[in-house]
């Protein structure tokens, strides 16, 4: 009825079917079809004709009124909806070290892109962050990959590989990873997080047992730790964390090295909404960044 509408609101303009059809581009025959259609749909005249004029009667008038509505809220309808209007919220999930950092980052073209859409940061480790994604909680997660595997509706994209160093006062002497580890106090990578279980299989595979003196989960405190000769730790190599402070130095592991990889957990089912989508882009390219900073 939209077609019949506009030409309602054209002949109520113009005054005549001929006036109406000139600019609407219709013959005065297709016109006359049209408001007849009307009118039969409505079940009452719209117009009353004297001559060649078609003057609006009383119920053609409210008629009119409601028509120019229903068009014009028709027309908002059919426009392609604006990103810069785009509301809601988005709960992105986020492991400490990478707040700060990547996703801080990534999050100034999508405030420019979506200035109204409501941004929630959860943290956590992987692990809870994780069960959030499958209970539905959160939307986007940046995590450490998950030794056992992605779930079926949930999709993995890599974002950075961080090497594990071990981290040392710099008045400790010697390169000897293995001889310092058994020495010296060690402060422990969260055990509980993806990243700490990690340290645990490389200190059992490699039959080193550590005089624990601190455990912890936060990369930038434990570097802290390592700085007031509190212990030595092994840390991923992570942007958070860079510059390191004079007073603390990086042992290689050479061969021995592992690493954590960090990336974006989504739901396949989620991945077409325009935010979510554009959000793992901008983390993706974030993640080059960080990668720049590593190597250099």
């Amino acid at each position: 009825m939209i077609p019949e509408l506009r030409t309602f609101i054209a002949v109520a303009r113009h005054g005549t079917f001929a006036g109406a059809g000139e600019q609407i581009g219709l013959t005065q025959s297709a016109v006359s079809s049209q408001i007849k259609r009307l009118e039969d749909f409505l079940g009452y005249k719209l117009f009353d004709r004297t001559g060649r004029s078609a003057i609006l009667n009383e119920a053609g008038s409210i008629a009119l009124i409601k028509a120019e509505e229903i068009v014009a809220l028709f027309s908002r309808f059919c426009e392609a909806p604006s990103e810069e209007n785009a509301t809601g919220t988005l709960n992105i999930g986020a492991i400490s070290s990478l707040q700060s950092t990547v996703l801080a980052r990534a999050l100034v073209p999508i405030r420019q892109i979506y200035p109204k859409l409501r941004i929630r940061i959860v943290p956590g480790l992987s692990m809870h962050l994780m069960d959030q994604m499958d209970t539905g909680q959160i939307d986007i997660a940046i995590v450490i990959r998950p030794p056992f595997g992605i779930l079926p509706d949930l999709s993995w994209q890599s974002l950075i590989k961080e090497p594990f160093v071990l981290l040392v006062h710099s008045e400790i002497d010697g390169v000897d990873w293995r001889q310092i580890l058994n020495n010296q106090p060690f402060i422990r990578y969260e055990r509980t997080s993806y990243g700490g279980r990690m340290v645990d299989r490389f200190l059992r595979a490699e039959n080193i047992t550590v005089s624990e003196s601190f455990e912890m989960d936060e990369l930038q405190g434990i570097v802290k730790m390592v700085l007031q000769k509190l212990g030595v730790a092994l840390l991923p190599l992570s942007e958070s964390i860079l510059p390191l402070p004079s007073g603390v130095r990086i042992i290689s592991l050479g061969d021995y090295e592992f690493v954590r990889e960090i990336g974006v957990v989504r739901h396949r089912q989620k991945s077409n909404q325009p935010f979510i989508s554009k959000l793992a882009y901008f983390l993706h390219q974030e993640g080059g960044q960080s990668l720049a900073v590593l190597d250099s």
